[in-house]
């Protein structure tokens, strides 16, 4: 039913080309880069670096995953907001098809995807490759579990942060489609429920209360299929795209504890850090 496969593409993923923000306008410092998948597509991206006299948690890196719409130009607030007040480097890029990267997106794409952004942040000298902590945010969240789990064939992340995260596309119809006999059509899809627990790392899951989009409740399930440690914080007053502004001073917080966690556990032999709600 190729009508079928427009129709879930057209709604999972809604690219823009057009980048109107840059991290420039929030006076950070970035550089713009690019690298290949293992198909040949060109992504592009930022690099932000930490001060490094100024690192509040050294040696930390963020791989950022937007969300299914826009482009890194509609992530520049939050981006330059994380890494302003964590002070951490800062890898965002544009899956294929978003911005100025090349191809079209499917499910199988953007996960070569998140891997090339991956192996480009790896190689880098400033950045250490078990320092490394994914941030997704709604559909980047699924893409970050689907690169975290055990077996994905890269080194696990020192921790992963899901943002506003869906259980999986079928679910997200259910919620959104009640009342339309065609949601049974929708194929499972960007299933981190089924995911969640191959994940072997520190958890931060964050979810808006108020978020219309994404139910509450699918985070909580995400949240409680999940390996220990593992810590929800759920934002008071936050819709599904609410910015990082909205409850700075707690979301600040409880992202620096969980960075500083992370990061301490892989300078030497201790346990895994974290902590369980």
């Amino acid at each position: 039913m190729k009508w079928l496969e427009h129709l879930e593409w057209r709604c999972i993923f809604r690219p823009t080309a057009a980048i109107r923000s840059t991290p420039a306008a929030y006076d950070v410092d970035y550089e713009d880069v690019s690298f290949l998948t293992a198909d040949g597509e060109i992504l592009h991206g930022w690099f932000l670096p930490a001060s490094a006299n100024a690192a509040a948690i050294p040696g930390a890196t963020i791989l950022w995953f937007h969300g299914n719409g826009g482009n890194v130009g509609t992530q520049t607030h939050d981006v330059a907001w994380l890494h302003r007040r964590l002070q951490v480097n800062v890898l965002v890029f544009d899956y294929r098809g978003y911005g100025r990267s090349t191809g079209r997106p499917t499910e199988p794409g953007v996960y070569r995807d998140a891997r090339a952004a991956l192996a480009y942040l790896s190689s880098r000298k400033e950045v250490a490759a078990n320092r490394i902590v994914y941030l997704g945010r709604s559909l980047g969240a699924a893409i970050a579990v689907e690169l975290a789990q055990a077996g994905a064939g890269t080194q696990p992340p020192a921790g992963l942060v899901l943002d506003s995260a869906f259980t999986s596309t079928k679910d997200m119809a259910r919620a959104l489609h009640r009342c339309n006999p065609l949601r049974f059509l929708v194929p499972q899809r960007f299933n981190s429920l089924a995911r969640i627990s191959r994940v072997d790392c520190p958890l931060l899951v964050i979810h808006g209360e108020r978020d219309a989009l994404v139910p509450l409740e699918q985070a909580r399930r995400l949240f409680d299929a999940a390996r220990s440690p593992k810590t929800f914080l759920p934002r008071r007053g936050a819709g599904h795209n609410a910015d990082f502004g909205l409850d700075q001073e707690d979301l600040r917080a409880a992202l620096e504890g969980f960075l500083a966690a992370v990061i301490r556990t892989t300078a030497g032999p201790a346990g895994k850090g974290g902590s369980q709600q």
